[in-house]
């Protein structure tokens, strides 16, 4: 299943602020994703529909809503759960 990707506005600000090494490994891995969701992701809880992609030390938190990947926040892992 090829999901649809949906950036929210704080997402988009988030990469803004990386180099552009990382920037480009984060969004070959979201790409890499929205295929049949490979990579390591976790479910953070099992009450909430959120989930993360792990980047090496970065983490991309969003949602499944169907067909849609919602990424709302893409952060280093000592900012991502605060």
């Amino acid at each position: 299943m090829k999901y649809q990707l949906k950036f929210k506005r704080q997402a988009i600000k988030d990469l803004q602020g990386l180099s552009s090494d990382v920037k480009e490994r984060i969004l070959a891995t979201i790409l890499a994703m929205q295929d049949d969701l490979q990579g390591d992701i976790k479910k953070l809880t099992n009450f909430t529909p959120e989930y993360r992609l792990r980047v090496g030390t970065y983490r991309v938190l969003f949602k499944i809503d169907g067909e849609t990947l919602r990424i709302y926040r893409i952060k280093h892992r000592k900012d991502a759960y605060k």
